[in-house]
């Protein structure tokens, strides 16, 4: 029976398994960072909806829901940049009776410029979309 010298052998198997450790634990970061990202973005986004449909018309509605979404995102410290709140107003047109409903879609730039795994973006646009029905028998 031949005896093979094992020395260097762990050395040899810790350059193969460090890095592609350390990729599997960055991959896993990314996921999980962009998957709290989205849920706040999606509550962000049902708040500024709610607070929208509350309002009376269509200009307030819109502050509203700008003020609301900036702050539920403040307030959950996601590390968003470049937040952009678009409200759809446009069934505050509809006459008392009709059914309608307020549309908000908020996204935010996550910046992803800390992990420097290979293969994942400095930076990713996420979105979330809401809606909430307006009160059918408002007054204007």
């Amino acid at each position: 029976m031949i005896r093979r010298d094992e020395r260097g052998s762990a050395a040899l198997e810790a350059a193969i398994g460090v890095p592609a450790f350390a990729l599997f634990v960055g991959l896993v970061i990314f996921g999980g960072r962009t998957a709290t990202t989205h849920q706040a973005l999606q509550s962000a986004a049902a708040d500024a909806a709610r607070s929208a449909s509350l309002a009376r018309n269509a200009d307030v509605a819109r502050t509203d829901a700008r003020a609301a979404a900036t702050s539920s995102i403040t307030n959950q410290k996601i590390g968003c940049s470049a937040i952009d709140v678009v409200v759809d107003t446009s069934d505050f047109d509809k006459q008392p009776g009709v059914p309608g409903s307020v549309t908000v879609t908020v996204s935010c730039r996550l910046d992803l410029s800390d992990l420097a795994v290979p293969g994942v973006p400095v930076a990713r646009v996420l979105r979330s979309t809401m809606s909430s029905p307006l009160d059918t028998w408002r007054e204007q």
